[in-house]
């Protein structure tokens, strides 16, 4: 049985609120009037509709996003109990049409190893200053004594799979929030913005899909506010806002927050469904709308847009949040012998800044998170002569580095030369989960020490896979789930959506890598044991 898809007009849904729009047809003037009377009244007073995100969390602050329908100020209120006493109230910033109505305010000087209550609210810009009716969510601030448990995931609503009422939303969302993490990883494609999304789609084994639709998900974003719309409509997802008002995220983003497998080799003259060809102007809007919906502390003046960026928690783990699209060369063949402004892929600046930082840090674990995986070898068509063309640092050949390889190998020998223990790499990008540990001993390039990549995803969107490896790197595939052979882009409905989840213990400092599926079971295990200065062999004991 297939349930009616769901039409919206963004501006007709009210999250949380229950409201039915069908009261206008139901005979009698008496409840048409009701209606209309009851959404004049609330239409007095700013709506909170996308609910809250709290973002990059850091010891002793965290940054509350929310979003108003109007010209409005942002409205903080926070404490350390349930009931709100002894709260503190923050008058926040305007949410005004410049930044599509989003704020954000920066909780500072809170105490490690609490749970934090907020209340925020609008005020209206008019004398009657009128105030929205209040969201309320928590957090809890990672103390000396808390083991540390978070979650990493990437690729929300892509392949015109997207909020599906029948199916109970995107419940991946509620999976994640029932363990209860300290903080979530978006490693990127938070939308997807070059996927249309439709009212029906035919999914495996004779099966439609059936999706909630807004105008600006029913084309491609070209203008900033389809851009916008994106993030808005993930938005309307139940088990997203629930998941936002409690669990401290951290983004970063890949290709489809533009449009796919971007660089600046890209080109859509061919591709009809665009009247903007101009990719760089596609990048800039598309940047603006990540940078008003995300919840993330800006960067300073010196660059504005940065994504990268560094999040300690203590003496057990840092945090390295990379940006693998804004700063690479075109894709190419990629098997250029010397690196040069086509080969870059992170880019000099932020590899200088990653080398810098991951040798300064004085935390056991350092996780990389990375938006794209090192060493699955990930296609972009093909070049003018007819070679096979890139789009990640892989390139389809064993041997030694070549094209982008090489600025990750000078980055690779650069941690073994000073001896930087405990390092993890997270990604997604390739919509299957899977487990790879990389060893010189198995390398074309072996100039590095051994090291475990972790790829998790979708979240909700097709599944594919698996990739091929590439040995320049000595990639062994440990562990993997994605669809049987001859299969692709299965339906949320397959089951075969994951997410990643680490837990270190504070005792032991232990790290355990657990993929879960949608409904929250284990799949896939791996528990890693830290490796001292001195202890060379540890992490290959640990194998």
């Amino acid at each position: 049985m297939t349930t009616a898809p769901t039409t919206l007009p963004h501006t007709a849904f009210r999250a949380g609120r229950g409201r039915n729009y069908g009261l206008a047809l139901i005979p009698g003037l008496i409840l048409a009037l009701a209606a209309c009377a009851s959404v004049n009244a609330e239409n007095t007073v700013p709506q909170v509709e996308q609910g809250i995100q709290i973002g990059d969390p850091a010891p002793g602050k965290a940054v509350i996003w929310s979003r108003s329908d109007r010209p409005a100020r942002m409205m903080v209120e926070y404490a350390f109990s349930p009931d709100f006493s002894d709260a503190k109230v923050i008058r926040g910033p305007y949410a005004l049409e410049s930044t599509d109505y989003t704020a954000r305010q920066d909780l500072v000087g809170l105490p490690a190893g609490k749970d934090v209550h907020v209340k925020v609210w609008f005020e209206d810009l008019t004398n009657a200053r009128g105030q929205s009716e209040p969201v309320i969510g928590h957090f809890h601030t990672i103390g000396k004594r808390d083991d540390i448990r978070f979650v990493w995931g990437g690729d929300t609503a892509g392949q015109g799979w997207g909020i599906n009422p029948s199916f109970g939303g995107m419940k991946i969302y509620e999976a994640m929030r029932q363990v209860k993490p300290h903080f979530f990883i978006h490693s990127g494609d938070n939308v997807y913005s070059d996927g249309i999304i439709k009212p029906e789609v035919s999914a495996e084994n004779g099966q439609v899909w059936t999706n909630i639709v807004t105008p600006e998900v029913a084309k491609v974003a070209e203008t900033l506010d389809e851009f916008r719309g994106r993030y808005k409509y993930n938005l309307l997802d139940d088990n997203v806002r629930r998941f936002n008002a409690e669990v401290p995220q951290i983004w970063q983003w890949d290709d489809h927050e533009v449009v796919n497998n971007w660089s600046d080799a890209k080109d859509l003259s061919a591709d009809a469904r665009y009247t903007v060809k101009d990719v760089p102007l596609l990048v800039a809007r598309a940047s603006e709308a990540f940078h008003e919906y995300a919840p993330m502390r800006p960067y300073s003046a010196e660059e504005s847009g940065r994504i990268y960026r560094q999040l300690s928690y203590g003496p057990l783990l840092d945090v390295f949040v990379l940006d693998m699209r804004s700063y690479r060369g075109p894709n190419t063949y990629n098997l250029q012998k010397e690196e040069g402004p086509e080969t870059a892929f992170l880019g000099d600046a932020q590899v200088q800044w990653l080398e810098q930082g991951l040798k300064n840090s004085k935390a056991t674990w350092k996780i990389i998170a990375a938006d794209m995986p090192i060493g699955l070898n990930i296609g972009d068509g093909s070049d003018a002569q007819g070679r096979p063309r890139w789009e990640a640092i892989a390139n389809g050949n064993d041997g030694p580095a070549a094209g982008r390889e090489l600025e990750i190998a000078r980055l690779l020998g650069f941690i073994k030369k000073h001896r930087i223990k405990n390092i993890v790499w997270l990604t997604a990008d390739v919509h299957y989960a899977a487990a790879h540990h990389y060893d010189p001993e198995r390398a074309a390039s072996k100039d590095f020490a051994p090291f475990w990549e972790f790829v998790a995803g979708p979240l909700n969107a097709g599944t594919f896979g698996p990739n091929t490896t590439d040995g320049t790197f000595g990639p062994q595939v440990m562990f993997y789930k994605a669809p049987p052979a001859g299969q692709a882009n299965l339906s949320p409905y397959a089951g075969l959506q994951f997410f990643g989840e680490v837990n270190i213990h504070r005792v032991d400092q232990t790290l355990t890598v657990d993929f879960k599926d949608l409904y929250g079971a284990s799949i896939f295990s791996k528990t890693l044991r830290p490796e001292s200065i001195f202890d060379f062999g540890a992490m290959m004991q640990s194998n």
